[in-house]
């Protein structure tokens, strides 16, 4: 529902109905419309967080970077109205997410920002790259743009789309040679 109608158009009294609950039990579970928010969005973010988490072995960091980066975009295109429900549907500002913890094995962010330090700490980056936030959030917002128009608009017939998993490892690839301090090494 949100997804559909957005925050604002979705009311507790429209989930009750739609679920065949009263709105005094949905209540019963959630404070508000906020609270029940913050729950629906949690659920996925620990389930982003886990699909990202199974890249955790790869022991070379700038490897494990770009797996982070293939994890992320399949649970998008496999999950769409979840990944439209946690990065394109507008909340209130202050309303929590969801989506961050201070464990990196429960906070997506986190595993991805742990990831990135560790990708620094390697030394192969250009010196400029030295911030894990700032790396983060830049390999975070290159897929998320292509992941979030394959979801916005995959199915519209007047774009000639190409395959969006070899767009995204192209992408990825791309952007991690960019980083490098040395690309041809």
């Amino acid at each position: 529902m949100f997804v559909l109608k957005g925050y604002e158009g979705t009311t507790m009294r429209a989930i009750a109905a739609k679920i065949g609950y009263t709105p005094t039990a949905i209540y019963h579970h959630f404070k508000d419309k906020d609270a029940l928010v913050a729950e629906l969005a949690g659920l996925d973010f620990r389930a982003l967080a886990q699909a990202l988490q199974q890249t955790g072995t790869v022991g070379d960091p700038l490897e494990r970077l770009e797996k982070v980066g293939a994890a992320y975009v399949e649970f998008g295109l496999t999950h769409p109205m979840q990944y439209q429900f946690l990065f394109m549907t507008r909340r209130p500002k202050g309303s929590a997410s969801g989506g961050t913890t201070r464990d990196p094995g429960e906070d997506a962010y986190g595993f991805l920002r742990q990831t990135c330090a560790a990708v620094i700490a390697t030394g192969r980056l250009r010196p400029e790259l030295n911030d894990p936030d700032e790396l983060a959030q830049m390999c975070w917002g290159s897929l998320h743009g292509l992941v979030a128009l394959q979801v916005a608009k995959g199915d519209d017939p007047s774009i000639p789309w190409r395959d969006v998993r070899q767009t995204a490892t192209k992408i990825r690839a791309m952007m991690l040679r960019g980083f490098l301090r040395e690309p041809d090494r």
